[in-house]
């Protein structure tokens, strides 16, 4: 099951995108869009952490949290109040964090 089907049965409203670009054009259309949940090996020319930066730039009130199987990223590689989990993590893990930040 993947993350996003986790986090719909929980009841959280999941929108998906395919890259970075895809993601920042559901962002620009989408006001109630509260966090994203990236990987930082995204296809296309943005990495996920290009996107978190872009998105904390662009909408400073939307929470994040990035993932990785291939590095760990330190906290001053991300955007302020980003949460970074490696892989693999427990989807309850995710889930937490995503409640907790989201209020």
């Amino acid at each position: 099951m993947s993350i996003a089907d986790e986090l719909r049965d929980v009841g959280f409203v999941v929108l998906e995108a395919v890259n970075a670009e895809e993601a920042l054009r559901l962002l620009s259309k989408e006001r109630l869009i509260r966090a994203i949940f990236t990987d930082i090996e995204l296809h296309g020319e943005l990495d996920g952490l290009n996107l978190a930066r872009m998105v904390k730039e662009r909408w400073p009130l939307i929470e994040i949290i990035i993932t990785s199987g291939n590095r760990n990223v330190a906290a001053n590689e991300m955007p302020e109040r980003s949460l970074f989990f490696p892989k693999p993590y427990a989807p309850s893990a995710i889930i937490d964090a995503l409640k907790r930040i989201t209020g």
